[in-house]
């Protein structure tokens, strides 16, 4: 990701910095000329600046502007560079020890009247320095687009310099707290939203590619829905949006429904809604979850809206399938329906996963497909396939396996072409999603548990 600077933050100096640009670059010639790589002699310039914005010189006001320069010159740094300034923020400006230790000291002798007080002193003293600066930024605007950008660096960067771990740690905390779910706005597409959001809803796409912007009109036709999370200070970038498609019955074939010449489906005649597509738009915000609600809140807006609805599933994806499907020793495949006849298939197995016309390897797939999502569990308490982890999180059943359900060349690499149909059934939603969580139960519809005997 390379971040530009006309993007995040030159429009928010106009409003801050009186004179514009050019007072800017007056004010701030020796943080915006530190070199890309951020060599030695220049991070003694950004200690400074930093300690500068930490320490308010000159009011709340003035700390704001010099961290809307800091971030703007880290915008201008290279790869090398901002691993250096993260570096700098991880391991200067974490917590005094030293003022954490006396507040401790102080609660814990503070009589009963004092003890609130002590405590919120303590509290305080144990927030590390480099929070205040992070929510500096978040006063700038689009600093919070800047923020969720630098959290999707910080998490490329952990891979090979773990020491950014905490202040990675510190960045989700702070994104958690602003982007909690009541905070957020759902917004539902349409064509004739704002071309800003079309092309994000391009863009962000995870799971079936748009091909064109008539591929897109198909997607947001009469008979589909599309609905997005927004946050008010990122009023142009969906968080997390879901595609849907009101159709008659369980949905067992995406080609069909991303099909340009299908005949439109007439809406009140629709008994369904398919849920074919969910993506998180924000790497940045991995690992905060809003896509439950997301779903329950869609759930409940199209319930309104089309009362004639009658089941609420999915048609998803299984993209561990194929890579546990190679990976998993003989003797524990052969220990799981299917597994046995799979194995008796001469080698390479997968590479004639497309031939629809052998039934026998058909069965065997299918078999171990159920047995992937519904006996192959992480920790006996979590199931192994990451979306299937997600919609039995969410309180969904395991309806329905489907065959050649995605001919794509990533359907076929991922999950063996297999796709399934999680079913939301509304008066058991939290009772399966209590039940999942707590034991790792997982609810199986009639056909599914054939598969598994």
């Amino acid at each position: 990701m390379q971040a530009q600077p006309a993007n995040i933050f030159e429009r928010a100096f106009k409003k801050l910095v009186p004179g514009g640009l050019d007072s800017v670059n007056r004010r701030g010639a020796d943080i915006m000329n530190i070199s890309a790589d951020l060599e030695e002699s220049d991070v003694a310039t950004v200690r400074t600046w930093i300690d500068n914005c930490l320490a308010e010189n000159g009011g709340q006001v003035e700390a704001r502007n010099r961290a809307a320069l800091l971030g703007r010159a880290y915008l201008k740094l290279s790869k090398t560079g901002k691993i250096r300034f993260l570096g700098l923020l991880a391991d200067q400006y974490g917590v005094n020890e030293h003022k954490a230790e006396t507040a401790i000291n102080k609660w814990h002798d503070a009589p009963d009247a004092r003890k609130t007080e002590a405590a919120q002193a303590l509290r305080k003293a144990l927030e590390p320095s480099r929070t205040t600066l992070l929510k500096q930024f978040n006063g700038v605007p689009s600093g919070v687009k800047f923020l969720v950008d630098m959290r999707e660096e910080l998490l490329a960067y952990c891979k090979d310099y773990p020491s950014l771990k905490p202040l990675e740690t510190d960045l989700r905390e702070l994104l958690a707290t602003w982007f909690d779910v009541g905070l957020l706005q759902l917004e539902e597409i349409t064509w004739t939203s704002s071309a800003a959001m079309l092309e994000k809803l391009i863009a962000y796409e995870a799971v079936h590619a748009i091909q064109s912007w008539s591929d897109l009109k198909n997607r947001l036709d009469s008979d589909r829905r599309c609905f997005a999370f927004i946050h008010p200070n990122m009023p142009e970038e969906p968080l997390i949006f879901v595609e849907v498609a009101l159709v008659n019955g369980l949905a067992g074939d995406v080609q069909k429904l991303l099909d340009e010449d299908a005949p439109t489906q007439d809406v009140e005649t629709a008994d369904t809604a398919i849920f074919y597509s969910i993506s998180n738009a924000q790497k940045g915000l991995a690992g905060i979850s809003f896509g439950n609600f997301l779903i329950k809140q869609v759930v409940k807006k199209l319930s309104d809206e089309c009362p004639q609805l009658k089941q609420f599933a999915t048609l998803s994806p299984m993209p561990g399938f194929v890579r546990w499907l190679d990976s998993c020793a003989p003797a524990t495949l052969s220990e799981l329906p299917g597994g046995a006849d799979w194995l008796s298939l001469p080698p390479p197995r997968t590479a004639a996963i497309a031939d629809s016309g052998d039934q026998f390897r058909q069965d065997a797939l299918i078999k171990l497909g159920a047995s992937y999502l519904c006996l192959c569990q992480k920790d006996a308490q979590r199931a192994l396939d990451p979306v299937a982890h997600f919609h039995l999180s969410n309180g969904a059943q395991v309806a329905r396996i489907n065959w050649m359900a995605d001919t794509s060349r990533k359907g076929i690499e991922q999950s063996g072409g297999l796709m399934v149909n999680y079913l939301y059934e509304l008066p058991k939603i939290e009772t399966r999603s209590q039940q999942y969580g707590a034991a790792g139960a997982i609810s199986k519809s009639t056909a599914v548990k054939k598969l598994l005997k």
